[in-house]
């Protein structure tokens, strides 16, 4: 066990790092001769879940005469050898098996946990992750006769050297001066494509004033890449690739394995780059990849993007089901993980909700990732980019305080980049809040949102949130019509932009079409089923029902929205309405008095203010009020 690595000293070590080796108190242990069986306890190590019976014998035995026979075999083999009399840890549940190691030391699994959280690590515990990462993972152990386990151990493999080469590149930054050309060349030695090992070697050479070795490296690097049919042109100018696209977070979408994966692929790539929010890397580049047999983590640094999607797809008992992974490059951390299923049925139905659904949560789960990130960075040090999502992060608290807090934000990004244009339409966003929740004089919020998303819309008017920043301003100034063409403008440049279908809901779901309000609402749940604006997604819902007369599906939405810790009170006021149309007045009242309680003295003219309602709907919910006793 390597010093420093782990706290303690664990009864049970398991190696899978190198060759494969077991220790209990420090005493090797005997390893059984069946390669079969090493291999088990080996998958079973890193497994994340419990495995079937059925899976396992599919792995390890492809044409046996009694399967099934020889997995009892290699338990039975695998609990003399794991389990003490008061601590089994081969654990058969029905038809499924798990090792439970929780108080045992994995040397990979040790390794894989450490790399997700690289930047609270010191060095010497670095040193010590990247000495215990330095073998091959289960050295010599291959079976020829077991090609689903050898295909497997390949991307296990892969996965595993690019942990050590993350490791390497956190090292390098932290290390003395004397050992860091000695890391930085450990990291080329397994990722000899890696842009930012190239970045980091050519950096210190230069710092040191080495400028021959430095155009040594550069020669030599550049034939490298031209022997690889790549492009190694930016070595002469290794920091401006960088620059580039300093604004946006950029990401790689790696074909998906499978049946129909390359045309999923194909789509998903189309749909996100039509958001405008991302760097997407193009079709033809991550399809060259593949066909070379990059792995995902390798493609990753090789194109030098923040995050790295990959993915498999199969049929699976009628349905289709779609596996994705989200990995943040620079630390190798899965950052999200779904497995999305549809029934086979109409296949370009199918098709067009699955790849809906998938794009909605990968523009999600970035955004929340970038959002995070940012509230840790010291306002100062804070980029055009980071600074847009320190201010997303406090704009969806929705209290008066945080929105004026990312009205600061915001601005300080458009001032660090003029020519930013979701900066623009962001701040649109904060004056919208301010004028629609009364937290400023209104007619001068309104005024501050119009003109940023008119600025917005001159910097990029191909961009989906410039147009909806300006749909709610126009809403905001009650020009319906116009504000709905935004909206339409905003859902055809980018189908699969959420917020854009919950507003267009939002307007149609108090005047206008409440059937089209609807279709519109769940359109944007299903692309955005974490919404930051969930809340109003079901206020929009709420309101269309009610407009339909079915009070009862309302007060479902209603329940809803009072659910939402960030719900803002013109949606609490929704619900309490909602819940009152549907006879539910003992809730309405609970949910007024705390209503009452944020803004004491809230009445149905602050309602009606706020919302814009056609002759019938503001008829129905003024008597609504007048039950609930928000009138007086």
């Amino acid at each position: 066990m390597v010093a420093g690595v782990e706290q303690g000293v664990e009864n049970l070590e398991i190696r899978l790092l190198g060759p494969l080796s077991i220790a209990r108190g420090g005493s090797s242990i005997a390893m059984p001769r069946s390669r079969k069986l090493q291999a088990l306890l080996a998958y079973l190590a890193l497994a994340p879940r419990p495995c079937s019976r059925s899976a396992l014998c599919e792995l390890l035995w492809e044409l046996p005469n009694d399967p099934r026979g020889e997995l009892r075999w290699c338990l039975s083999k695998l609990r003399a050898l794991l389990d003490e009399p008061d601590r089994p840890r081969v654990v058969v549940a029905g038809q499924t098996v798990r090792l439970d190691l929780s108080d045992c030391s994995v040397d990979a699994v040790d390794v894989a946990q450490a790399a997700g959280g690289l930047e609270s690590l010191a060095s010497d515990r670095l040193r010590a992750l990247v000495a215990w990462s330095s073998g091959e993972l289960l050295e010599g152990l291959e079976l020829a006769s077991s090609p689903a386990f050898g295909g497997w151990l390949i991307a296990q493999r892969r996965r595993f050297r690019d942990l050590r080469a993350t490791l390497l590149e956190r090292l390098s930054a932290c290390v003395p001066d004397d050992e860091v050309l000695g890391t930085i060349e450990a990291w080329l030695e397994i990722a000899p494509f890696d842009r930012r090992a190239h970045q980091a070697l050519l950096g210190k050479l230069a710092r040191q004033g080495r400028l021959r070795d430095r155009e040594e490296h550069v020669r030599v690097a550049q034939q490298w890449f031209e022997a690889e049919g790549l492009d190694g042109s930016w070595l002469r100018d290794p920091v401006q690739p960088a620059a580039e696209r300093a604004r946006h977070a950029s990401v790689a979408i790696m074909p998906f394995a499978g049946e129909i994966g390359e045309a999923i692929t194909h789509d998903v790539i189309t749909r996100l780059a039509k958001l405008r929010s991302l760097f997407v890397i193009a079709e033809g580049t991550v399809f060259t990849l593949q066909r070379r047999g990059t792995s995902p983590e390798e493609a990753g640094r090789l194109l030098d993007v923040d995050y790295i999607v990959s993915g498999s797809v199969r049929r699976d008992r009628g349905q289709l089901a779609v596996t994705i992974e989200l990995s943040q490059t620079r630390t190798s951390r899965i950052v999200w993980a779904d497995d999305f299923r549809r029934e086979i049925g109409a296949t370009f139905e199918v098709m067009d909700e699955l790849n809906d659904s998938i794009v909605g949560s990968i523009a999600s789960e970035i955004e929340l990732s970038e959002r995070n990130r940012a509230i840790l960075i010291p306002p100062s040090s804070l980029d055009a980019w980071e600074a847009y999502h320190r201010g997303l992060w406090h704009v969806y608290c929705f209290t008066k305080t945080d929105n004026e807090r990312a009205r600061e934000f915001f601005e300080l990004a458009a001032a660090r980049d003029p020519t930013f244009a979701r900066a623009f339409s962001a701040l649109s966003f904060a004056h919208f809040q301010q004028a629609f929740n009364g937290w400023g004089d209104r007619a001068t919020e309104m005024l501050h949102a119009y003109e940023h998303a008119g600025r917005s819309l001159l910097l990029d008017d191909r961009d989906p949130s410039a147009h909806w920043a300006m749909g709610r301003a126009l809403w905001l100034r009650r020009k319906h019509d116009a504000a709905v063409a935004e909206l339409e403008q905003a859902v055809e440049l980018s189908p699969n932009f959420a917020q854009g279908h919950y507003t267009l809901a939002f307007i149609l779901g108090q005047t206008g079409d409440p059937n089209v309000a609807i279709s519109a609402v769940d359109r944007s749940r299903r692309l955005s089923p974490f919404d930051p604006l969930l809340f109003g997604m079901f206020a929009a819902r709420a309101l269309a029902l009610a407009r339909l007369g079915r009070f009862d599906e309302a007060r479902h939405s209603a329940v809803q929205i009072a659910t939402r810790p960030n719900a803002n009170v013109p949606s609490l006021a929704v619900a309490a309405l909602c819940l009152t149309l549907a006879d539910q007045l003992d809730e309405a009242r609970t949910l007024l008095a705390s209503i009452r309680e944020r803004v004491p003295g809230y009445r149905l003219d602050d309602f009606m203010q706020t919302f814009r309602f056609d002759e019938a709907g503001e008829a129905m919910f003024r008597a609504g009020a007048r039950r609930l006793g928000l009138a007086r």
